[in-house]
Parts: structure tokens; C-alpha cells; sequence
């Protein structure tokens, strides 16, 4: 007899059981072949999902460096954009 179920399919269409091996396949196929003979990617993949929140924590905070270095950068192109007025005083050192 035909039961009703529950079905989750990768980005190849490949059918799973579960979303985490839906998901796991889907890392494998995105990290390709790594090492020599049988592939490192599934073990990989196994680990990146077991790993998600600290994973994503690095990114975030990666992000964030981005944007500090991008502002660094911007504050230091504006300051190097000043020119002395001719005849102008320099301030006085105390």
C-alpha cells in the first residue's frame, strides 16, 4: 500500500531522507574533490555542519573586519586629501 512521506532533494535533484543529508550533499558537491584518492569533502561537509554556528560566527566577524577596513581606509583617504593654505600658520605645539 502507497504511504505518505517526507522527501528532500540536493541541488542536483538527488533524493534524501533527511535535510541534513540533503545538505551535506550539497556541501560535498560545493567543496568538489579534495585529497588523493577516496575525497575528504563528505568528512568535510560532516564537520561544517556540525560546526555551523562557530563557522558562521568567523564570517560574521570576518564581515565586520571588512567594513573596519573599508572605514579605515576611507578615513585615511580623506585626511590625505587636505592641502595647507599658503600663508597659513601651523599650530603651535604645547
Amino acid at each position: 500500500m502507497a504511504k505518505k512521506g517526507t522527501a528532500f532533494f540536493d541541488n542536483r535533484g538527488q533524493f534524501f531522507k533527511t535535510p541534513e543529508e540533503a545538505t551535506l550533499s550539497d556541501l560535498s558537491a560545493l567543496l568538489g574533490r579534495i585529497g588523493d584518492g577516496d575525497s575528504l569533502a563528505p568528512g568535510i561537509s560532516v564537520m561544517m555542519l556540525e560546526k555551523r554556528a562557530e563557522i558562521e560566527a568567523i564570517f560574521a566577524e570576518h564581515d565586520s573586519m571588512k567594513v573596519a577596513e573599508t572605514e579605515a581606509r576611507n578615513a585615511a583617504l580623506e585626511a590625505d586629501n587636505v592641502s595647507p593654505l599658503p600663508g597659513a600658520l601651523a599650530p603651535k605645539g604645547g
